[in-house]
């Protein structure tokens, strides 16, 4: 009986401390998310992804400083993203973010989707506690690693080669 229940007590910490995880780490892959196109009615999901790029998910916030500075070094260095899907996630106002995509002019960039997280999914799938958030998915969607805070374009380069 003592047996039974210590095997009960390892079986419940476990199960515990597999909870604890962020969802990202548990389901490594991209996330099953609907994020809000700048159309205001379209919306753009992992069947949307291009199917031989590599994706990097951007959570921003167009009133960070930090957001700002990756994304002026992401555009700087655009022509080096040619095989990488970048999606940038917001959870702002719809307003400030069609602003953010027209100051920096992502739109012209095939490349670059800019959208809404209009349930607030990111934040809760990564417990995200800084931003700009980025999270690398290799070309068969499968997580490589998450960063957050700025992270040079050429480290964000070096995390696809892994």
């Amino acid at each position: 009986m003592f047996l039974f229940l210590n095997l009960l007590f390892i079986q419940s910490a476990i199960a515990q401390s597999d909870s604890l995880q962020p969802p990202y780490k548990r389901f490594p892959t991209y996330p099953p998310v609907k994020l809000l196109l700048p159309d205001s009615i379209s919306f753009y999901t992992k069947a949307d992804l291009p199917k031989k790029a590599a994706i990097m998910l951007m959570l921003f916030n167009p009133e960070c400083e930090h957001c700002k500075q990756e994304t002026e070094d992401l555009i700087s260095k655009i022509d080096r993203f040619k095989n990488i899907q970048v999606v940038m996630a917001t959870n702002t106002t719809f307003s400030r973010m069609l602003a953010f995509r027209e100051t920096y002019q992502l739109a012209k960039y095939k490349n670059i989707i800019v959208a809404q997280d209009t349930h607030y999914f990111l934040p809760t799938f990564y417990m995200i506690r800084n931003l700009p958030f980025l999270a690398f998915y290799n070309r068969k969607k499968g997580l490589i690693s998450v960063f957050e805070g700025t992270l040079p374009m050429e480290k964000v380069l070096q995390e696809f080669e892994k």
